[in-house]
């Protein structure tokens, strides 16, 4: 090779060397790129919603956490493998050991790797667990309140110890590793025994291990405030520290960590000496103590806590009793006395007139399926649930049945499901029903308030339009060249166009970054997007929140409600939890606190979301707020507090405790003597147990009707009602929660023990039977128990529905039960009148018919022609049936109603 064809080499070589540089530069920066533009997009979608402060907030702590937990994983494990590698070159001659080992920087580059694959490692775990505690740490507020045992304040438990207890896990899980690979390095030829320098790094692990173990084991005192678990095979009635804990556990806890401490520094003196077989001797200790530990503190249960448990646990059952009540909030809940009397009559129900109007007949449940199939007009509309609230209508206070119509693209005709209708045209879903709880049209279908397309009723909408909901919506484009559907109108469908701005500008770089993130080329190509356009993502409410806020735990239950300018909006309520809180007793796996202290409202229309603070007593919230105080509101506005409901998951939780938390008495307490637990109902021909309901009354010592949440109680293992619960919502007064006993000395009827009496009354049992003969159903809703003044009444409505798929299930019934009396009527106000004249013989309703029907096989004459009529009532239902195969609903109902009349005579 010539002299220049040398030089055109070596031009050669370098122009393809920086190429090369430059291409590996490019590929860093483009890999970069792509694992970090989604915090880009992220970034850009909080912006848009006013929240960057908490993503930024966030990101930051798992930035720094990362870098922590990457630096401390590569020093560690870059300095142990380093160590072992100088350990074989020191003790080996070069030609024994491979090329590998002896080349420095080809080692060191390999070992530098290795640290950079475990420090990205661990700085998945540091940063991914530990970013919450850290910033509950940085930003805790007091309780200001303190455990009786140790005297620390309850944000100890609550904030310190989970972070230091992280801390520790994540050091000592780090450390077992190196010592593992350790021990597998320096076994091969025995390196332990003959390498000076192969010991010192063994003891050096040790001694770590040691002291992490030991601080382990001192946090444990602590960590038996949060448990019930004496030892391994026991647990005790007290959760918290008990009798064996404080004698036993907590002593061996102590001895352990001394004896990891000792234990560690012998067996660094023992490898330092050679002496191998000594190291063993404070394992020996240790495990001897573990076990010794666990058998003295099932002795101590056994044999001296068991057989006098009562006199043993009783000052730490007490503070289980006082801090199980804090945790949730029952220490506040008024306790009152109900006569149970036998006090119904016509001025009663006059004197509680609102109540009355408002009992609810109709159910959530089979209102659903008719909502779906008479408001939702097109098959691509769906109502996702029916909600209860109340409004003020023309100025009367009143309960009401709500469903958004929303948009369902997955119901669309398969040939309209193309991407411009799927992104820009079918964007929304519109408007909403409300029908009333306690009306029923003459087919016992729901009598609405608000209905059609446009919505049409009682109140004004001013933005029908839903972009925001339950459906599990795709990202959308609005504002594009395409005419967004509105609703349809006849033969012809009206347009919308977006005119908010919560969504993400489509204009210059975003409209790159957020291709990428949609994974759709489409999205960049079309000439029907133009600069003016926004892309609407996360549309599906509970997504959007856990986006925004994933620190907190949503009900699952969220519900839209009209706000006085005519918008929708929907509330979900949000839960600040833990399972931190000492002597407390788990309602849920681990956790034992529980508070609703923040309301999320979600635009319909916008996106808008707002968390309003409910609650700002709450030392957890004030930490959160420490920790984002520009995601919070303080500011509630009237038209949104309202609206407020008291969640029904909460209630539930608060109520179960309260049935074994109501008994202060220690020695009552300690029995479970007065254990009460939720009735069971039969719903859907099943028992079921009873939910919360909420219902429209007047308390005994107010003048108004409110929007309570109630659930009643039974004893144990009986089935009368001993007491019910309930919650105040509205106003000043959300959140008070009061009970009210019935006398020990008198039975009240449970929820139970009327379903039974309904089953076995040979009126309603004969006309039930009959109904569901030719394949209808008969659907039993909802058992109510209706307070009013001191006495207590059932309400249950009765559907019939046909087999039919398209059928819809139709109130024909109301039951109400009082006392020992128990009629069905037609509707609501019939049956009352009924029960009236039963209760009252001497008033005017009792003028007409004063017929027990428990009386009537005593009182009534014999059936004659029965064979006869049976036939023809037989006949009579087959076309019943046939007439509701056939859609023929007002044939059917006709139909339905000769049968009604012809069981009226035979009665």
């Amino acid at each position: 090779m010539n002299f220049k064809e040398k030089l055109r080499t070596n031009r050669m070589g370098k122009v393809g060397t920086r190429l090369g540089k430059i291409l590996g530069v490019l590929f860093v920066i483009a890999l970069i790129g792509l694992f970090s533009y989604r915090w880009f997009t992220d970034y850009i979608w909080m912006d848009s919603l006013g929240f960057e402060s908490i993503y930024t907030t966030i990101l930051s702590s798992k930035v720094i956490l990362g870098a922590v937990g990457f630096i401390l994983y590569f020093i560690l494990t870059y300095f142990t493998l380093s160590w072992i590698r100088n350990t074989y070159t020191g003790h080996f001659d070069a030609h024994q050991l491979a090329p590998v080992l002896t080349n420095k920087k080809m080692s060191r580059l390999i070992i530098a790797g290795i640290a950079v694959l475990i420090g990205a490692f661990g700085s998945s775990i540091v940063q991914g667990v530990g970013w919450e505690p850290a910033l509950k740490l940085l930003n805790y507020a007091s309780f200001g309140e303190t455990d009786p045992f140790f005297n620390l304040d309850i944000s100890f438990y609550m904030f310190i110890l989970p972070f230091v207890k992280f801390v520790i896990n994540i050091l000592l899980g780090i450390a077992i590793f190196f010592l593992l690979l350790e021990i597998g390095a320096y076994s091969v030829f025995n390196l332990y025994r003959m390498s000076r320098s192969a010991q010192i790094h063994l003891a050096t692990t040790l001694g770590f291990i040691g002291l992490l173990l030991a601080g382990m084991h001192l946090l444990t005192p602590y960590e038996s405030l949060l448990t019930n678990q004496v030892n391994i095979f026991q647990e005790s009635v007290v959760h918290g520290i008990s009798y064996t804990d404080k004698i036993i556990n907590i002593p061996v806890s102590y001895a352990l960590a001394a004896v990891a401490v000792i234990g560690s520094i012998w067996m660094i003196i023992a490898l330092n000496r050679k002496k191998l077989s000594s190291m063993l001797l404070p394992v020996i200790v240790y495990v001897i103590l573990v076990i010794g530990g666990q058998l003295a503190s099932v002795v101590v249960q056994n044999f001296i806590v068991s057989p006098n448990e009562f006199s043993k646990e009783k000052p730490y059952l007490k503070h289980n009793l006082e801090y199980t009540r804090a945790a949730y909030d029952l220490d506040q809940i008024k306790e009152k006395e109900h006569p149970g009397n036998d006090s119904l009559d016509e001025k009663m129900i006059e004197r509680n007139q609102k109540t009355i109007e408002n009992v609810r007949i109709n159910d959530s449940r089979p209102i659903l399926d008719v909502y779906n199939q008479l408001q939702t007009f097109r098959t691509y509309y769906q109502f996702n649930n029916i909600d209860i609230d109340r409004y003020e209508i023309d100025g009367e206070y009143e309960q009401v049945f709500i469903g958004a119509r929303e948009l369902s693209t997955g119901d669309l005709p398969s040939q309209a499901k193309t991407w411009v209708n799927r992104k820009l045209r079918y964007t929304h879903g519109y408007g909403m029903a409300m029908s009333h709880v306690n009306q029923v049209t003459q087919q016992g279908q729901p009598k609405y308030m608000m209905k059609n397309l446009p919505p049409e009723g009682v109140l004004d909408i001013s933005r029908p339009q839903i972009y925001f909901g339950e459906e599990k919506y795709e990202n959308v484009i609005v504002n594009s060249k395409v005419d967004e559907f509105d609703y349809p109108s006849g033969d012809e469908n009206v347009a919308n166009r977006y005119e908010a701005d919560l969504g993400i500008q489509l204009s210059g770089l975003n409209r790159l970054l957020f291709t990428l993130s949609e994974g759709s080329m489409r999205m960049l190509v079309s000439d029907q997007i133009t600069s003016d356009s926004q892309l609407l993502e996360t549309r599906n409410i509970m997504d959007r929140v856990n986006r925004i806020a994933p620190f907190f735990e949503y009900d699952e239950d969220p519900y839209i409600f009209v706000r006085e300018d005519g918008t929708l909006a929907w509330m979900i309520d949000a839960y600040l939890t833990t399972d931190n809180y000492p002597y407390a007793e788990n309602y849920e796996k681990n956790k034992n606190y529980i508070r609703n202290s923040v309301k999320v409202t979600i635009d319909a229309y916008s996106g808008e979301v707002n968390y309003y603070i409910v609650n700002p007593d709450d030392p957890l919230l004030q930490t959160y707020e420490n920790m984002f105080p520009e995601l919070f509101t303080k500011e509630i506005p009237e038209d949104v507090k309202k609206h407020f409901r008291y969640p029904e998951k909460l209630f539930s939780i608060q109520a179960a405790k309260y049935g074994t938390y109501h008994m202060t008495n220690l020695e009552v307490f300690y029995n479970r003597e007065d254990f009460w637990q939720f009735p069971t109902e039969k719903y859907f021909n099943e028992d079921i147990e009873m939910e919360p309901y909420y219902i429209t009354m007047k308390l005994p010592e107010y003048d108004e009707e409110e929007f309570i949440l109630m659930m009643p109680y039974t004893p144990k293992k009986r089935q009368n009602m001993i007491s019910w619960m309930g919650v105040r919502n509205d106003g000043e007064n959300y959140g008070e929660i009061f009970v009210y006993r019935f006398p020990k000395q008198k039975n009240i009827y449970g929820p139970q023990q009327i379903e039974n009496r309904i089953n076995q009354d040979s009126t309603i049992s004969q006309q039930l039977n009959l109904w569901s003969q030719g394949g209808s159903k008969v659907i039993r809703g909802n058992l109510l128990a209706i307070p009013i003044e001191d006495t207590v009444m059932y309400v249950e409505p009765i559907y019939i529905e046909s087999s039919n798929e398209t059928s819809l299930p139709e109130v024909k019934r109301v039951v109400i039960a009082y006392e020992d009396h128990i009629v069905m009527e037609e509707t609501f106000d019939a049956s009352l009148d009924k029960m009236l004249a039963l209760i009252n013989p001497e008033s005017e309703q009792g003028s007409e018919d004063t017929t027990d029907p428990d009386d009537t096989e005593d009182q009534s004459s014999p059936i004659t022609d029965a064979d006869e009529k049976l036939r023809e009532f037989s006949e009579l239902f087959e076309n019943y049936q046939t007439e509701l195969s056939e859609g023929n609903w007002e044939e059917a109902g006709k139909i339905m109603k000769e049968i009604e009349s012809r069981l009226n005579e035979v009665e």
